[in-house]
């Protein structure tokens, strides 16, 4: 999710139950640009707990910066598939809390657009590394 050598830029949106995962590691990355959530309180709350970054009520507001380099989904579900290619359609890296996308067509489509765009296009994955589901798999 880098454009040449400086850090990446990232915008999460989102700042629910998995957002809030998200803004803590990227901020402890150095990566954390901006957060973007439709509800002002939320936005206020973390920008008081991470000084310094941007704070976005709309998604369009996100896709116009030029400075944002890639964005963070941990909305909900329905919303992953049309957020995405917005996001791609603007030149965004995405990365996309699981589901990627509601069914499997769409989830194509989303890979065959970041290919053509050459853009990263990601989805969390993270019991996949869970110690139990390792077991699992080598029982397996």
């Amino acid at each position: 999710m880098t454009k040449g050598k400086r850090m990446a830029r990232i915008v999460v949106a989102g700042c629910g139950h998995w957002g809030k995962n998200l803004i803590r590691n990227f901020h402890a990355c150095g990566h954390l640009y901006g957060i973007c959530d439709n509800n002002p309180d939320t936005l206020a709350e973390f920008s008081a707990r991470y000084p310094g970054i941007r704070t976005f009520q709309q998604f369009g507001q996100v896709l116009a910066d030029e400075e944002v380099d890639a964005v963070a989904l941990a909305t909900p579900a329905e919303l992953h598939y049309a957020m995405a290619m917005e996001a791609m359609d603007a030149g965004k890296d995405v990365f996309v809390e699981k589901p990627l996308a509601l069914n499997a067509a769409d989830g194509r489509e989303m890979v065959q657009k970041a290919r053509s765009a050459g853009l990263m296009l990601m989805v969390g994955h993270l019991l996949r590394y869970h110690p139990a589901v390792l077991k699992m798999r080598e029982m397996i």
